[in-house]
């Protein structure tokens, strides 16, 4: 089964922490895994919709394995929609992947993917900030979306809208100064100021002919460079 280490502080397992890095951060954190996932190679966030389009699903996949086949970790929130397929295309990728909770470790939100939770939690790395009896609250998932692009060295959102909970990771990713994509299908300036106002405060853009500059923005991944005729 997968260690589990309860109350351990972030920067024992993870890295030192800089002043704008401990401003959210939790006191405390509870894993179950291989720890190792925090601290060696690298890491990029794969969030969006709950209820992202069959499109937005595919790209998600698609993105997933890009980043496996370099040697990124595949980071995400276990939630339905962009998560879930974020996470079980990294996993038959037959890469690693690290779900960030925004309920206790014993406790599985939404339901139907418990038996992602422990494949997760047995063979790559569960994290959470919740101690076992915390309730599980809404305003537990913006605090799990903090979590996630701390410990993420850059984010790429799917699909959102201007209500979603992934906006609270795109804003903290950029107050982190960690690189911010958003995949150029789900850009409309007409439509989607959520995007608009990123782009405003330096995020980018990801495209295929963009995808090698992602890598060469993660730290310490060991990169074969994607190769071409990927589209997003």
């Amino acid at each position: 089964m997968g260690e589990l280490i309860e109350s351990i502080q972030i920067q024992d397992t993870f890295r030192p922490l800089n002043q704008a890095e401990q401003k959210f951060a939790p006191k405390d954190i509870t894993l179950k895994g291989n720890a190792s996932l925090l601290s060696e190679g690298g890491r990029v966030s794969i969030i969006g919709s709950r209820g992202a389009s069959a499109q937005g699903l595919a790209r998600a996949r698609r993105l997933s394995r890009l980043l496996v086949e370099n040697g990124i970790t595949v980071v995400s929130g276990l939630a339905k929609g962009v998560d879930t397929v974020a996470h079980r295309a990294a996993i038959e990728a037959g890469g690693r992947t690290i779900a960030v909770l925004g309920t206790p470790i014993d406790k599985v939100y939404p339901p139907e993917n418990r038996d992602l939770q422990e494949l997760i939690g047995e063979s790559h790395l569960l994290v959470t900030q919740f101690p076992v009896g915390h309730p599980i609250l809404k305003k537990n998932f913006p605090l799990r979306n903090r979590l996630m692009a701390l410990i993420s060295d850059a984010t790429i959102i799917v699909e959102a809208n201007n209500k979603s909970g992934t906006i609270h990771q795109g804003w903290e990713a950029l107050r982190l100064a960690r690189p911010l994509y958003i995949l150029e299908s789900a850009h409309d300036p007409e439509a989607s100021s959520w995007s608009s106002q990123f782009l405003n405060y330096g995020a980018q853009l990801l495209s295929d002919e963009s995808f090698d500059s992602l890598l060469e923005s993660i730290p310490n991944h060991q990169s074969a460079l994607a190769d071409a005729g990927y589209p997003f």
